[in-house]
């Protein structure tokens, strides 16, 4: 029969009260510490346990943005882990949903954001725009104004892609 210690207990406890998604993006950073609290500031995201090391930086800290979890780490150039400022960009962007997109972007904007496609109602239903942080990091803002039937969706789509 397996032991138990209490350590074990509360790990078991913090799964169940914050289980991770089938994926969950862990993004790099340069100086996760003054990410955590920029991403707090400017896109409301609540910060749970983190993996702190000897030299100040991060291995791991978990960041909660409703109902979905991103982890991030400190830049560890010795083994190769660099961030988008380290590399010259990023490859994609994180997709935050919202009940109210114009009131997330100024907070973002407000807290030293860059804009990296404006803010506006799309085709596809929603009321989107992307940043960039001061990480390097795109950040899409997402708002779904209405349901586009499917045929309407894809004439939309072709008509904005010259097809």
């Amino acid at each position: 029969m397996a032991r138990h210690s209490r350590r074990d207990e509360r790990k078991q406890a913090n799964r169940q009260e914050h289980p991770l998604s089938t994926i969950t993006p862990h993004i790099v950073v340069r100086d996760a510490a003054r990410a955590a609290d920029w991403y707090r500031q400017a896109l409301g995201a609540t910060a749970g346990s983190g993996i702190g090391l000897p030299d100040g930086r991060f291995m791991q800290i978990e960041l909660r943005f409703g109902d979905s979890t991103v982890m991030i780490a400190d830049e560890f150039p010795e083994l190769d882990i660099l961030s988008p400022l380290a590399i010259g960009g990023t490859y994609g962007a994180l997709h935050i949903a919202t009940d109210d997109a114009d009131a997330l972007w100024q907070q973002a904007i407000a807290a030293g954001a860059e804009v990296h496609q404006s803010l506006q109602d799309t085709f596809w239903g929603e009321r989107h725009g992307q940043i960039v942080d001061p990480f390097g990091h795109r950040w899409a803002i997402a708002q779904r104004l209405r349901d586009v039937p499917p045929e309407e969706l894809a004439e939309a789509a072709a008509a904005a892609f010259g097809a």
